[in-house]
């Protein structure tokens, strides 16, 4: 997972003192994750979360973007790959488990759909002042599976939430600050040195300290997070078996717009 590009596409992993830096590679499709992606992001988190030295992580992507999404004909339709999840492991959004440490995650350009999940499933976000947000899935004839539809309640409050789920429009770094997505907004290029930085200064504290707090603090929000999780599966019932999302995934393939039906 470190060293060695072994296909298209990888989580690569870096140790920075007590900082485990967590890194996206595959700049030739924006950084858009496979399965196999997804399931090396698991492993990174796992990591992170039971190693006692590591006190600290950050996410961050190499190139211009952060990550497009989903490279969608590998998870849907005729091409769809599957790869597992080991079980136990550390979900990257979230959703089954959380890392017990804080992560600041460091965004740039492209930050489209499970990009902004993952990042809201972490702690701080550093966003340099060129990054790009949407979440578009109901674009494609699908919803928001990955925790959207209630971090963005968390983070945004209702009708901010509500403003972006619905429109799928694609909002600024100015745009994130303001509603509480993105807590600082840097020159593009300074986004992931800012992230060490602030990994740095909370790695000098001290480090049970930090995890009970983020446990303590999650306390506050379980309750109605479980029962949001808890509802994934009949959001996927509902899009997986509609024609709108047949339709969606064609038309993202045969790059046009779609045409919906609501069925």
């Amino acid at each position: 997972m470190n060293d060695t590009k072994t296909q298209v596409g990888q989580i690569r992993t870096e140790v920075h003192g007590h900082v485990f830096k967590i890194i996206i590679d595959n700049v030739a499709k924006k950084n858009s994750f496979s399965p196999q992606m997804m399931a090396q992001m698991s492993d990174a988190m796992t990591l992170l979360d039971r190693t006692d030295d590591y006190w600290v992580g950050v996410l961050c992507a190499v190139g211009p973007d952060f990550t497009a999404g989903l490279d969608m004909p590998k998870f849907f339709g005729p091409k769809a790959e599957n790869t597992e999840i080991k079980p136990g492991n550390i979900d990257a959004f979230a959703l089954k488990s959380r890392c017990r440490k804080p992560i600041v995650t460091a965004v740039q350009g492209i930050c489209f759909t499970i990009g902004i999940e993952m990042m809201l499933a972490g702690d701080i976000v550093i966003a340099a002042d060129d990054a790009r947000f949407c979440q578009m899935e109901s674009k494609r004839g699908i919803a928001p599976l990955g925790g959207a539809h209630f971090r963005y309640l968390t983070r945004a409050g209702w009708g901010d939430a509500m403003y972006h789920l619905f429109l799928c429009d694609e909002f600024n770094a100015a745009r994130a600050h303001k509603i509480g997505f993105v807590q600082e907004v840097v020159a593009p290029g300074e986004q992931i040195g800012r992230a060490m930085e602030i990994a740095n200064l909370i790695a000098k504290n001290a480090p049970i300290g930090i995890q009970v707090t983020k446990e303590a603090a999650l306390k506050y929000i379980e309750a109605g997070e479980k029962a949001a999780i808890d509802y994934i599966p009949k959001i996927k019932d509902r899009v997986f078996s509609s024609e709108d999302m047949k339709e969606g995934i064609r038309s993202f393939v045969e790059r046009r717009s779609a045409v919906f039906r609501g069925k």
